[in-house]
């Protein structure tokens, strides 16, 4: 016996009222469905991320992207499923996606710097070339001196740095773009 055919007599064995309800009680209870599948989902992908970070000590600044990706991939697609249930056509949604994505990839081009700041803060995260507390010098030339001082914070866009040259009583922070630590030449003293 197939699907369909037990799942009519088991609506013909219902009362009356519960039949008049299977058109709404059946997507619901797929949709709650699907949402406790995706939260689980989530919890063990962030679960292996987390142990992937212990075995390989990865740094902690790289969890965080990584988290939110995993979210927004996971929830959605629940939202895609969920709409889905709920009637909208997969044309509409495709048609959606692909008007999306070509804004996005104007977007994209428009925000290349930043974008690629972004990426070199993942290389940063991922190579070490430096750590905080190490004191760097990006240098313009090899020649010629650059930004130098130690390095207080990496971030997504910026590595922040404070001047050995200052007095310690008004200590000055250089911000240097991500980018011109992969396109400079850097000089690294560790602590």
């Amino acid at each position: 016996m197939s699907t369909k055919h037990s799942l009519a007599a088991l609506a013909a064995r219902l009362p009356d009222w519960a039949q008049d309800w299977l058109d709404v009680i059946v997507p619901g209870v797929q949709i709650l469905l699907i949402l406790a599948v995706a939260w689980l989902l989530q919890r063990v992908l962030r679960r292996l991320v987390r142990r992937a970070n212990l075995h390989y000590g990865l740094p902690q600044e790289m969890l965080v992207p990584v988290n939110g990706l995993i979210r927004w991939l996971v929830m959605g697609s629940a939202l895609l499923l969920v709409l889905e249930r709920l009637g909208v056509s997969a044309t509409v949604l495709w048609t959606a996606f692909t008007g999306f994505a070509t804004v996005g990839a104007v977007a994209f081009f428009a925000a290349w710097s930043v974008l690629s700041n972004l990426f070199c803060a993942l290389l940063i995260f991922t190579v070490n070339p430096f750590r905080v507390g190490d004191t760097i010098e990006v240098l313009d030339t090899a020649e010629k001196p650059g930004a130098k001082g130690r390095v207080v914070d990496v971030n997504l866009l910026y590595v922040t740095l404070e001047d050995t040259q200052s007095e310690p009583a008004r200590p000055v922070l250089l911000q240097v773009p991500n980018t011109l630590i992969f396109q400079r030449v850097v000089r690294r003293w560790k602590p």
